[in-house]
């Protein structure tokens, strides 16, 4: 098999992990696609991904529900570096004004994946976010959002940062969307890194 197609795979084949393994709950093995300095970041949490392990554990405890499935992914690999785009829905069930919901949120895993030890790991994960809605469970219960506080969220996340920040999280307001400044500048810190660059990490 070309040398490069074994990588996608690998690079694939990590990324399918982390949606598996971290869904559930399987910590000691979710923790293994991670490189040593890997961050997660998301609307509800950015940092180091032992943090990101741990504070997830706690939101279980408390009941927070979110899931992920994953879609068609493209990857550009330079040498030991690579950028891995994977389709994605994140999924979240919660209560909203006292209506049990499902908040889903389609959009792409940006990774900046590296070769450590002969095996491809996530460096850093940036989710894009392009669009989502909420629905009842039950599609016959009345549901009454406060549209003044839904229209100051992000257009392409708005509903799980009202979910999420009902439920007590400090969301992240300037994530990369669809288009606009954010995912622009993520795109270009990509391919500087990919190029060689140092990525322009946050640092935690």
């Amino acid at each position: 098999m070309d040398a490069k197609l074994l990588d996608e795979l690998y690079i694939r084949q990590t990324i399918e992990r982390w949606a598996v393994w971290r869904d559930a709950g399987d910590w000691d093995r979710f923790e293994t696609v991670w490189h040593p300095d890997g961050v997660m970041m998301a609307t509800w949490f950015q940092g180091h991904h032992k943090d990101f392990i741990r504070v997830t554990q706690e939101g279980w405890k408390k009941g927070v529900s979110i899931l992920h499935f994953l879609g068609g992914s493209a990857v550009d690999i330079n040498g030991d570096r690579a950028i891995a785009q994977t389709k994605m829905t994140i999924s979240q069930r919660g209560d909203v004004e006292g209506v049990l919901c499902d908040v889903v949120c389609t959009g792409r895993f940006y990774d900046f994946m590296v070769r450590h030890d002969g095996e491809w790991k996530v460096l850093h994960r940036q989710p894009i976010y392009e669009k989502d809605r909420i629905d009842p469970v039950d599609p016959a219960a009345s549901l009454s959002l406060d549209h003044t506080a839904l229209a100051a969220m992000p257009a392409g996340y708005r509903h799980l940062a009202y979910i999420q920040t009902r439920i007590g999280y400090n969301v992240k307001m300037d994530m990369p969307m669809l288009t606009g400044p954010e995912v622009d500048n993520l795109y270009r810190r990509g391919a500087n890194w990919l190029a060689g660059g140092d990525g322009e990490f946050p640092k935690f």
